[in-house]
């Protein structure tokens, strides 16, 4: 948890608990996921808490460590609820806690950034790998993640989750509950030249899902409420990393930690 040390404050009634996408942790080899957005709320009056997932868990056990998280936060602020922000996978293992783990007692809401609701269509390609070559490349994956901290590593299912096949599945066990508030937010790479890390990706979702931001499309990435397409003005946009302020710059006409800021802000406002 971070502590409060700025004069002012947004009045977020319930503590926030950030929640990461797959492949990283909440902090990989010293790098914060989330990168100045923690603090900046912090310094704001926000009480933020890291989900504290796996990198490549499944949807379900990270679920089960989402939970532990929830119930920790709980007992230590003394409040009857939580706020979550799920980016990527994040966010459907949001989803998974309040419908399937019985946690929408005590989640106000869920705003999921650019998560893949309905699963990406290039990703059905992994369901056709043949079973050994991809048993073999989760078999490494599951011992570097193991090494950097992973409790439960599982790069096969965890991996296969985010095709469209299995979200269709996903979305029928995990219904939304009318207690919770749900939101979210897409974002859009203008070409593959927007960053360098989804240069081959960002076509291929492009051609089997229309726009998207490198990894995950718009369309996808829509669910509850949804508050809209982030892309700064001009050629380039902003990628799958670059939401989460990975480069730490800001764009355009875009400030990201201010981005989230004015989603507390908004959050606060709607009494949560």
């Amino acid at each position: 948890m971070f502590h409060v040390k700025h004069s002012e404050k947004v009045s977020l009634k319930y503590p926030l608990v950030l929640v990461h996408g797959a492949g990283y942790r909440d902090k990989t080899l010293g790098l914060d996921y989330w990168a100045r957005i923690p603090r900046w709320l912090v310094d704001h009056g926000v009480t933020v808490y890291y989900g504290n997932t796996d990198a490549w868990a499944s949807i379900e056990q990270n679920g089960e460590f989402l939970k532990r998280t929830i119930l920790e936060v709980l007992e230590k602020e003394k409040v009857e609820k939580v706020n979550i922000i799920g980016h990527s996978r994040g966010g459907l293992e949001g989803r998974y806690v309040i419908s399937v783990l019985g946690m929408d007692c005590v989640v106000a809401s869920l705003t999921t950034i650019s998560t893949p609701h309905r699963g990406v269509k290039a990703m059905n390609l992994a369901l056709r790998f043949p079973q050994q070559f991809y048993r073999f490349i989760a078999f490494l994956v599951n011992s570097l993640f193991r090494l950097i901290g992973d409790r439960k590593p599982d790069f096969l299912t965890s991996s296969r989750e985010l095709s469209e096949r299995l979200a269709r599945d996903f979305n029928c066990r995990c219904p939304d509950r009318p207690s919770v508030y749900y939101q979210s937010y897409a974002a859009q790479m203008g070409s593959f030249f927007s960053d360098p890390q989804y240069f081959l990706t960002w076509p291929l979702v492009l051609w089997t899902d229309g726009v998207n931001d490198g990894l995950c499309p718009v369309e996808s990435a829509k669910w509850g409420i949804f508050r809209g397409v982030i892309r700064p003005h001009g050629f380039f946009g902003i990628s799958h990393a670059g939401i989460i302020d990975a480069y730490r710059i800001r764009y355009k006409d875009i400030d990201i930690p201010k981005l989230y800021l004015n989603i507390v802000r908004d959050l606060a406002a709607r009494g949560f």
